[in-house]
């Protein structure tokens, strides 16, 4: 298929809630390696979207990922440089130029991207949480590996509990009121912190999952889905149904939103930033922070990643019964 045009244009991702100063950190760039490009039929030269097209991404994925980053008024369908349509079906995604093709308006979604970086399930207020996990699932969910187990005691230290839904957002959770999904409700820690809203994960794979560099598409029979390469083999294959049946699994809401915020984050424009983290011993960790992009953000959320771990934040709501789903004792 036909390479993209020599310098196209690309709509930039909307700007989130609040500004920061311009980038003057080298940072990852999303839209960097992509070989498969989205387009408008009556505009060739405006990047839309694209991706870096990874084992197992389908035809009908690639419809169903779009539908997140583009609001449509009517029906569409994509053509590919060929003109030839593109069905909703099992087959590969190929490398490539996609148009979108319809009479009706469509637009690119401004639904917010959360600034997420590496967080670590550490504190008083999330101990619980993490044994939660642990206990449950005694793996890595996404690869498989078992935590070691030797003379009745387990190795935890490779391992990690990770948020699905990152704890920094406590007050968009309790806003949106995604409590109400949570049914095992923690004894402490608000249900934010539900094994509901958790996973165990490898040190590695979880800062894969934390940047959104992979997911789980619990709508696609539960797929581990990659937006850049990883040099795993799991990438692409379906995780087993039955880790998400336990009454005490992770939830498909919850899964489904991290999946949307990956397909944003990668999609979408010309992408959202990665962030740096391995900074060197002796480092300025803020004023790195400060002078890359998103600056505001990724402050506000390195701060309540780390108090919302230590202290409640949310007393009023901690208190609610129903409503929010807390049920802080």
């Amino acid at each position: 298929m036909a390479s993209s045009s020599s310098s196209p244009k690309t709509f930039a991702s909307p700007p989130s809630e609040t500004s920061s100063p311009q980038n003057t950190m080298p940072t990852g760039d999303r839209s960097a390696g992509r070989n498969v490009y989205i387009y408008d039929l009556n505009d060739r030269t405006t990047v839309i979207g694209g991706l870096i097209l990874q084992p197992g991404v389908t035809n009908a994925n690639f419809y169903a990922m779009i539908e997140i980053i583009v609001i449509f008024e009517g029906p569409f369908f994509l053509q590919n440089e060929n003109e030839t349509k593109i069905e909703k079906d099992d087959y590969p995604l190929q490398p490539g130029n996609y148009y979108i093709v319809t009479t009706s308006s469509f637009r690119l979604n401004d639904e917010p991207w959360l600034v997420r970086t590496i967080s670590l399930a550490t504190g008083s207020r999330v101990a619980a949480f993490a044994e939660a996990v642990r206990l449950r699932d005694r793996q890595c969910i996404i690869s498989g590996r078992s935590v070691p187990f030797l003379n009745d005691i387990y190795y935890w230290r490779s391992f990690e509990a990770a948020h699905i839904f990152p704890l920094a957002y406590e007050g968009y959770w309790i806003k949106e009121n995604y409590g109400r999904w949570i049914i095992s409700q923690p004894v402490q820690g608000g249900s934010i912190n539900s094994v509901q809203n958790g996973l165990l994960l490898s040190a590695g794979i979880h800062q894969l999952f934390d940047s959104y560099s992979i997911s789980i598409n619990p709508d696609d029979n539960y797929k581990i889905v990659a937006f850049e390469p990883t040099g795993f083999d799991f990438v692409g294959k379906h995780l087993d149904r039955e880790l998400f049946t336990r009454p005490d699994a992770p939830i498909d809401p919850l899964l489904r939103w991290h999946f949307r915020q990956a397909v944003l984050a990668n999609m979408r424009g010309t992408g959202e930033p990665h962030f740096e983290h391995d900074l060197p011993p002796g480092s300025d960790i803020v004023g790195e922070i400060l002078r890359g992009p998103k600056s505001g953000e990724r402050m506000e959320f390195e701060l309540f990643s780390r108090l919302g771990a230590q202290m409640e934040l949310f007393p009023s709501a901690a208190s609610l019964r129903g409503g929010a789903g807390e049920t802080n004792q």
